[in-house]
């Protein structure tokens, strides 16, 4: 079961399809730019937040989908996460994680850190695709697209085949060196590592 979540960072210029999907969620910040874009709001399962963005009272006619989680410890996202795991799902694709301001950004590549051995969260935007990779991962046809490896702090032996600066169980460390901006020279890109963790950034 996939499951896809609407959060509050920059909009996406155009809403995905949602045939795929079995659960459609959004944080209360996101019901704005939904609200605005014309989304079909009877296929939400759920608006979930602090509603401190908006008081839902202009939209009482869906307010039977609202989850109020007002607990200030956890961002809305996380919040929203929660729901998701609770009710079964392991994957998750995310809309609006990124963009805006970076605080957002880095606060929500870090609740994906939270929840990365639980769910299989991607993030998509108007560049890519990014998220956290499992210890084995195989790209299909990413020829010519910029592929990033971001080390989260450290990822300890990492092995790539089809890229245009290859790593032989080399190490990543956020203070001495990452793997930003490397580039896709074959259609498949194959990438292993033994220990820790790694966000693995595709550009569109």
């Amino acid at each position: 079961m996939k499951a896809l979540l609407f959060i509050n960072g920059i909009p996406p210029n155009n809403l995905p399809e949602t045939e795929g999907y079995s659960l459609i969620a959004c944080s209360d910040g996101a019901f704005h730019y939904l609200k605005a874009k014309k989304f079909p709001f009877e296929k939400l399962d759920f608006i979930s937040g602090d509603f401190d963005s908006h008081s839902g009272k202009d939209e009482n006619i869906y307010e039977e989908k609202f989850i109020y989680t007002p607990d200030q410890d956890k961002t809305d996202f996380q919040k929203s996460l929660e729901i998701i795991e609770e009710r079964g799902y392991t994957k998750v694709d995310v809309y609006g994680g990124s963009g805006g301001e970076m605080d957002h950004f880095l606060g929500n590549l870090t609740v994906a850190f939270l929840f990365k051995n639980n769910l299989n969260i991607t993030f998509f935007d108007e560049y890519g695709t990014y998220f956290f990779s499992p210890k084995k991962l195989v790209l299909e046809n990413v020829k010519g697209k910029t592929i990033s490896l971001y080390p989260f702090p450290v990822t300890k032996s990492i092995t790539t085949k089809g890229l245009q600066w290859p790593l032989n169980k080399g190490d990543l460390e956020m203070k001495k060196r990452i793997g930003t901006r490397n580039v896709a020279t074959e259609e498949t890109v194959s990438i292993e590592f033994e220990s820790g963790d790694l966000v693995v950034f595709v550009s569109r």
